[in-house]
C-alpha cells in the first residue's frame, strides 16, 4: 500500500482490495475517532490497563504492521521519484499522466451521470481539479498550515480504491515539495547518526511532522466525512471523485510546462512513452484486483 500511495494515480485502497485487507482497514480507520483519542489520554493519566483495551478495539497490531510496511515503502519509493522529478521531469510527469488517465478509465464503471445531481457532481469534480491543478501550488503556499492541510486531504484518500492521495498532492501542487522534504529529512537523520547537526534534523523535520499531523487529523475527520458522503449519496460522491481524477490530467501537463522552455516533438514523445508505461501499470493493477468497486 505504501508503494501505491507514493505514486499518483495508483490507490493504496486498490492494493488493500487485492490483498484482501480492505474491510479490516476500513474498520480500523473508522474506529479511530475523537472519543477514542480522549479515552487514550484518560488512560495515560489513569488506568494504563485501558490502553490495552483501546489497542485491541483499534486493531492496533494490524495497524502497526500496516504502518511499518507503508512507511518503509514510502521512504524508498518517494526517494526514487524525487530523483526522477529532479533529473527526468518530463518522463516522470508523463508517467504520472498515464497513471492518472488509466485510473479514470478503470473507474468508468463507478461513474453514473443519469441524474442532474450526479452530472453536476461529476462536472464539479472535473472543474475543481482542473482549476486547482493550475493555481493551487501558488495559492496553497508552503506554510505549516498548508502542509498540514495537504496531509489531511491526501491521507484521507488512502481508504478509497481508485483515488490516490498522491494524486491529490499533485493537484494541490504539493507533491514535488513533499517528496523533496521527506528525502531531505531522511538524509538529515542519516547524517545525525554519523555526527551531523541536530539543527538540520529539526529544520527539515518541520514539514514532515506537519504533514503527518495533518494526516492524523484527516483520518479522524475528512476520512469519516468521505465515508459518510458515500453512504448518504454514493453515486453523486463517486461522480465527484472520478471527476477529480479526470480534471487532474491537467496537473502533469502544467508541471512539465514549468520545467521545459517549450513542448517540442522530443518532449512530447518522451511524455507520451512514459504515459503509456504508467497506464499499463494501472491497468495491470486493476486486472490483478479483478476490477475496482468502491462500496
Amino acid at each position: 500500500m505504501g508503494a501505491a500511495d507514493a505514486v499518483p494515480g495508483v490507490s493504496g485502497g486498490t492494493i488493500a482490495l487485492i490483498t484482501g485487507i480492505y474491510d479490516r482497514l476500513i474498520g480500523a480507520f473508522t474506529s479511530a475517532d475523537p472519543a477514542l483519542v480522549r479515552r487514550v489520554l484518560a488512560a495515560l493519566v489513569g488506568d494504563r490497563g485501558d490502553l490495552r483495551v483501546v489497542f485491541r478495539e483499534l486493531d492496533g497490531a494490524f495497524l502497526l504492521a500496516l504502518g511499518a510496511g507503508i512507511a518503509t515503502a514510502i521512504l524508498t519509493v518517494t526517494r526514487v521519484l524525487h530523483v526522477g522529478l529532479e533529473s527526468f521531469p518530463v518522463l516522470t510527469y508523463g508517467f504520472f499522466f498515464g497513471l492518472i488517465a488509466a485510473s479514470a478509465v478503470v473507474l468508468r464503471d463507478e461513474l453514473r451521470l443519469d441524474t442532474a445531481a450526479r452530472a453536476v457532481a461529476g462536472v464539479a469534480g472535473v472543474v475543481v481539479a482542473f482549476v486547482a491543478s493550475g493555481s493551487a501550488s501558488a495559492a496553497l503556499g508552503e506554510s505549516v498550515v498548508a502542509t498540514a492541510a495537504a496531509g489531511a486531504i491526501a491521507v484521507s484518500a488512502m481508504i478509497l480504491p481508485g483515488i490516490s492521495g498522491s494524486l491529490l498532492l499533485v493537484i494541490l501542487g504539493q507533491y514535488e515539495r513533499m517528496t523533496s522534504a521527506l528525502s531531505a529529512f531522511v538524509d538529515a537523520l542519516l547524517a545525525l547518526a554519523t555526527g551531523g547537526p541536530v539543527s538540520t534534523v529539526l529544520d527539515t523535520g518541520v514539514p514532515v511532522v506537519a504533514f503527518i499531523a495533518g494526516g492524523v487529523v484527516g483520518l479522524l475527520t475528512v476520512a469519516h466525512t468521505v465515508r459518510a458522503a458515500l453512504a448518504a449519496r454514493r453515486e453523486a460522491t463517486l461522480a465527484f471523485l472520478v471527476g477529480l481524477v479526470v480534471g487532474a490530467l491537467r496537473a502533469p501537463v502544467v508541471r512539465v510546462g514549468e520545467e521545459v522552455p517549450a513542448w517540442t516533438t522530443a518532449v512530447l514523445g518522451e511524455f507520451a512513452v512514459a504515459a503509456v508505461v504508467g497506464a499499463l501499470v494501472v491497468l495491470g493493477v486493476e486486472r490483478a484486483a479483478g476490477g475496482i468497486d468502491i462500496d
